[in-house]
């Protein structure tokens, strides 16, 4: 795994007192959690870091904001949320602890606490990063999807925000709010009829679409309720594309053009865009990726890895 800078923050130490404390008798499980402090506000949630007074250690902890507490739809999501994340048990999915009530009686649940930069953060500066390295992480979030593939969720929200990269060699896939299940009695869920998220911050125009629109595919657009897990690779290729050329593959300020183009054009070729070399290879899975119709992208995210350990490193080296 490669060495990304370090976190400002750094751990706590472990000390003995701590560790032998003993329990009180009598746990009251609304005084567990202490010392609250936010570190990021969602569209609709807020996480906190807190201490975890029984098991002493500080931990991720995440609510609903006030004014959300009262919806269902959004009870349902930070419902459904953190029990997808705990089923994913994978190294490259963040662990989920504890789901539980609040003393106001609302959905929170805890995960662990890890302190490092988003993929985001880290295209921001692209030029301090070579692309082995942005490749083994892209390789890492492609195990997580293949491995909740094979437990039947999409996860439809793939873009760099979503992938945190620790200090210690982590690569973690983020957010499992927007997933996709299906129900035990047929093959589609009723999901798509009630979701209704913004667009990229910042653009003009609405869009309600779940997921943010740089990295969705064409039939997550049109709202497909055959979506399925070509969707996520599609959103893998947009991801590739980012790392290789330090742009998406389409660009804009006005959401419906962004769709317009994701729904019928044909991004350029990295190789035409990039200022420096690209192995054929990864731009060929690049393009293959973004391909309009689901049949003709790779046929799983294990293909997606399989195609990033491919020898690309020669195709760089002078002939």
């Amino acid at each position: 795994m490669p060495e990304f800078q370090q976190s400002k923050e750094a751990d706590f130490t472990l000390y003995a007192e701590d560790m032998d404390a003993p329990l009180p008798e009598s746990l009251n499980p609304n005084t567990r959690y202490a010392y609250f402090s936010t570190i990021a506000k969602g569209g609709k949630s807020l996480i906190k870091s807190c201490r975890d007074l029984h098991l002493r250690r500080t931990i991720c902890y995440k609510e609903l904001r006030p004014e959300f507490e009262k919806d269902p739809i959004e009870n349902r999501r930070l419902l459904r949320e953190a029990r997808i994340s705990a089923a994913l048990q994978h190294p490259n999915t963040m662990p989920t602890y504890e789901l539980g009530r609040n003393n106001k009686g609302n959905y929170y649940f805890t995960m662990k606490l890890v302190h490092g930069y988003t993929l985001r953060e880290v295209l921001n500066f692209r030029e301090r990063y070579d692309l082995t390295q942005l490749m083994e992480v892209l390789e890492e979030v492609g195990q997580a999807l293949s491995y909740a593939h094979a437990k039947g969720v999409v996860h439809r929200d793939i873009k760099p925000d979503n992938i945190l990269i620790g200090p210690y060699g982590e690569v973690l896939l983020l957010d499992w709010g927007l997933a996709k299940v299906w129900h035990k009695a047929d093959w589609e869920s009723d999901d798509d009829k009630h979701e209704e998220a913004e667009g990229e911050p910042g653009m003009t125009g609405e869009a309600k679409l779940q997921g943010t629109v740089m990295y969705m595919s064409p039939e997550q657009i049109e709202r497909d309720p055959g979506i399925s897990f070509q969707s996520d690779l599609y959103s893998m290729g947009a991801l590739l594309y980012e790392c290789l050329t330090g742009t998406t593959p389409f660009q804009g300020d006005v959401v419906h053009k962004l769709l317009d183009q994701i729904r019928a054009d044909t991004p350029e070729d990295p190789r035409a865009v990039s200022s420096y070399p690209i192995p054929d290879s990864l731009a060929e899975l690049a393009m293959r990726c973004l391909q309009k119709k689901p049949a003709d992208r790779p046929g799983s995210a294990e293909q997606f890895v399989r195609s990033l350990r491919g020898d690309w490193l020669s195709e760089l080296k002078p002939a």
